[in-house]
């Protein structure tokens, strides 16, 4: 963003290289933005007290209801990993044409039941 009095105060630029960035879809979050920390290994399979990530809820939310906690704890575990399946691709194809601040309602249960 240009300052409309030449270039940015340093106080504006800091705050602005601070805008963390979803590891899923790889937008920037801000702060108006809805979001959500994420468990890599899911609480109720050993990631209690684990590494959490920085997400928009609209990732979360089609997360978890595209993998199951057990497929989360054995496969994917990591940012990488998500963003390589997939259902998740195809999300994340479609949402990073949205505003970073977008969100909508995730259906219930994408996943299929086995």
């Amino acid at each position: 963003m240009r300052h409309p009095l030449g270039p940015e105060p340093p106080e504006e630029q800091a705050i602005e290289d601070t805008i963390p960035i979803c590891p899923i879809c790889l937008r920037p979050i801000p702060p108006d933005a809805k979001q959500s920390l994420h468990h890599l290994t899911p609480k109720l399979k050993g990631g209690k007290g684990g590494p959490v990530v920085l997400v928009h809820q609209i990732c979360h939310n089609e997360i978890h209801a595209t993998l199951s906690e057990a497929e989360l704890a054995r496969e994917y575990n990591t940012p990488e990993a998500l963003r390589a399946h997939p259902r998740l691709a195809k999300f994340i194809a479609w949402v990073r044409k949205r505003p970073p601040t977008f969100h909508s309602k995730t259906p219930k249960r994408l996943r299929k039941r086995k």
